[in-house]
């Protein structure tokens, strides 16, 4: 039986587990014709943290799915740097690229990233770790 789309998945990144969600909104202001990507992080057990939000919204030169031809997930520059959020090796590199930024996931609040400023960092290490001369291709 295929997972569910909404059911939270699991992460481990540096010895913590997390459950992440990816969710697709419209901004209903402007007829639904504007939208954006929301990864949400929460770092496991429940209580020990605050839930990191990374959202993508789209806009000039940048893409989020909406419909085809784009794939579920697909977020990225028009001409650059691109990465799918149902990857866990995507979602792994987004939360590096936040703990990079000063995010932790002792804090108790909820804390929202704009996710445009961690795609090309997240993406280069997603590129370094999946290229065929890496050991961890």
């Amino acid at each position: 039986m295929p997972r569910h789309p909404k059911k939270p998945r699991r992460l481990i990144a540096d010895g913590r587990a997390y459950l992440w969600t990816l969710r697709h909104s419209h901004n209903v202001a402007d007829g639904g014709r504007s939208c954006w990507e929301t990864l949400t992080l929460y770092p496991q057990p429940a209580g020990t943290g605050g839930p990191l939000r990374i959202v993508f919204t789209e806009g000039p030169g940048r893409y989020v799915p909406g419909g085809a031809p784009l794939g579920s997930g697909d977020v990225g520059y028009i001409r650059g740097a691109c990465l799918n959020l149902h990857e866990p090796g995507a979602v792994r590199a987004l939360l590096d690229a936040a703990s990079t930024l000063g995010w932790h996931p002792e804090e108790r609040r909820v804390v929202e990233i704009d996710g445009w400023s961690l795609l090309e960092a997240a993406a280069a290490t997603r590129a370094g770790a999946t290229s065929p001369a890496s050991p961890k291709g």
